[in-house]
């Protein structure tokens, strides 16, 4: 797993499993780009410890189609190339049907179908006409346990999912022409600092107890299985949907 002198592009990737993944990529030689929403701080902290100095923080909203190509322009402009796109930025808005109102309901589908669909489909849009004219590149979508599992209390987030692990194995298919390999990691519950609350409050046993290692994943883990998707020799795992969550869902 060697990628001296690749750019990767990593959106969402100043925090949590985004910032595992950009951190994977930096210590292996990569250029790492890093996209993220609004957070200039948290941005400037990862962009300062990322081991090398040939890195890029780009602010843009992935729900937003003019920002999502200026993004990738610049990208381009800076390093010449775009050889991996990880889409890991999203987003889960809790909206259960029993106690949700009807407009609630909606907005909650639209924000979230827009930052994990939409979004990612257009990022891979722009990236793909890129790779195709270089000769070739990576894509990596980070989606969900919940894209099978379900997500009773989100379920526009497990519909975002599944979508995106349908896009990712669509494009497998339209793209292996253009030498672009597109893949899926689908994890679990992350130790991130977004699921914090949750597992250490009255549920974080039962939590971990769904995984008999009876804990849940480590950022660190998940980007392991990206920086496999993307690197040389997984040409033919182009579509795989790769599960990173503990054996607490198996399918079949």
């Amino acid at each position: 797993m060697d990628f001296t002198n690749k750019t990767v592009l990593v959106t969402g990737g100043t925090r949590g499993i985004g910032k595992a993944i950009a951190f994977a990529f930096a210590k292996k030689g990569a250029r790492v780009a890093v996209l993220f929403r609004s957070d200039q701080a948290s941005a400037d902290k990862t962009l300062a410890e990322l081991e090398g100095n040939t890195h890029l923080a780009i602010k843009a909203d992935v729900a937003d189609a003019d920002q999502v190509k200026k993004a990738l322009d610049e990208v381009i402009e800076s390093f010449g190339r775009l050889d991996i796109v990880v889409n890991n930025a999203g987003i889960g808005v809790y909206h259960p049907l029993p106690t949700t109102s009807y407009e609630d309901w909606q907005q909650a589908w639209r924000q979230t179908i827009d930052a994990n669909l939409i979004g990612p489909a257009n990022i891979c849009f722009c990236a793909a006409k890129h790779m195709i004219d270089q000769g070739g590149g990576r894509i990596v979508n980070i989606t969900s346990r919940g894209a099978f599992r379900g997500e009773p209390t989100k379920a526009a987030y497990g519909a975002s999912k599944a979508g995106l692990n349908s896009l990712s194995q669509s494009l497998a298919v339209a793209l292996a022409e253009y030498k672009i390999f597109v893949g899926a990691v689908a994890p679990g519950f992350v130790n991130t600092e977004l699921t914090a609350d949750r597992l250490n409050g009255p549920e974080g046993a039962q939590i971990k107890a769904q995984s008999p290692f009876n804990r849940v994943a480590e950022p660190e883990e998940v980007a392991h299985a990206v920086l496999f998707l993307a690197s040389e020799g997984a040409e033919f795992s182009t579509g795989t949907i790769i599960d990173v969550n503990g054996a607490s869902y198996l399918r079949g």
